[in-house]
C-alpha cells in the first residue's frame, strides 16, 4: 500500500502538467491567431476570459476528485484540437464545409445578418434598430445554424465542460465571421467598422439586405469582437444547441 502512493503522486503530477501545458498551448495559439484570421482586441479578450474559465472549471473538478487530472488534460486537449480546426479557416475540411454551408444562406456576413433579422423580426425590421440583446440573438442564431450542420461541433458540445462549450461557441462564431467576411471583397479585414445608419433601397437577394443598416457595397457592419462576444452572450448559461 505504502509503495503505491509515490507512483500515484508521480502519475498525478504528470497528468496535471499535461493539463497545464494544453491550456498554455491554447493561449499561445490564440494569441498568435491574428496571423491568419480577423480577430480584434475584444475577441481576444473574450477568448482569454473563456480559456481561463475553462481552466479554472477543470482544475476545480480535478482538485475535488470529480474527474482525474488525466481526464482534465484530455478535455483541455480535445477542446484545443476542436478550436484550432475551426479557426484555421478555409484551408481545412471544416473551413471548406463551413464556406459551403454559409454560401447556401448568404454570400457575405452582412447578408447572413440581414436574412436572420428578417426571419426573426419580419421583413420591415432593421438590424440597427434592434436592442443589444436582440442583435446578440441574431449572431447566436447564425452561429447555431452553422454548428448544427457540423457533426464535429455537435460532438464537441456534448463532451466538454460548460466553459469548454463556451470556447467552442466562440471558435465557431470566429470561423463563421472569417469565412463570411472573406467572401465580401469590400470588407476591411481587421478594422472595426461602425454601422452607418444609412438605409437601403432594394438591395440584393430579393431585398434581404433591407434588414441591415448598411448596403451591399459597404464594408462589414459588425466588428468581430462584437459578433463573437454577442454570440456567446446569446447562448447564456446553457451553451447547448
Amino acid at each position: 500500500m505504502a509503495t503505491s502512493t509515490p507512483a500515484a503522486g508521480t502519475a498525478d503530477d504528470k497528468d496535471r502538467s499535461a493539463f497545464e501545458t494544453a491550456i498554455w498551448l491554447l493561449k499561445v495559439e490564440m494569441a498568435n491567431a491574428g496571423a491568419h484570421m480577423t480577430i480584434d482586441a475584444n475577441a481576444r479578450l473574450s477568448y482569454t476570459r473563456q480559456i481561463d474559465a475553462m481552466a479554472n472549471e477543470l482544475r476545480a473538478q480535478a482538485s475535488a476528485g470529480r474527474i482525474s487530472w488525466a481526464q482534465a488534460a484530455q478535455q483541455a486537449q480535445d477542446t484545443r484540437n476542436a478550436i484550432m480546426e475551426m479557426v484555421r479557416g478555409r484551408s481545412t475540411p471544416f473551413g471548406r464545409a463551413m464556406a459551403q454551408q454559409l454560401k447556401a444562406e448568404g454570400k457575405t456576413l452582412n447578408e447572413l445578418i440581414a436574412r436572420k433579422v428578417q426571419q426573426l423580426h419580419g421583413p420591415g425590421a432593421r438590424f440597427d434598430r434592434l436592442s443589444a440583446a436582440q442583435q446578440n440573438a441574431v449572431y447566436g442564431e447564425i452561429v447555431k445554424s452553422a454548428g448544427k450542420s457540423n457533426p464535429r461541433v455537435t460532438q464537441a458540445m456534448r463532451g466538454l465542460s460548460r466553459a469548454g462549450r463556451g470556447l467552442i461557441v466562440l471558435s465557431l462564431a470566429l470561423s463563421v465571421y472569417n469565412v463570411a467576411t472573406a467572401q465580401d471583397k469590400v470588407a476591411a479585414a481587421g478594422k472595426e467598422v461602425a454601422v452607418t445608419g444609412a438605409g437601403i433601397g432594394g438591395g440584393i437577394a430579393g431585398g434581404a439586405l433591407a434588414g441591415l443598416a448598411c448596403g451591399p457595397g459597404a464594408p462589414v457592419c459588425v466588428a468581430v469582437g462584437a459578433f463573437v462576444g454577442g454570440a456567446l452572450a446569446a447562448f447564456g448559461t446553457d451553451l447547448l444547441w
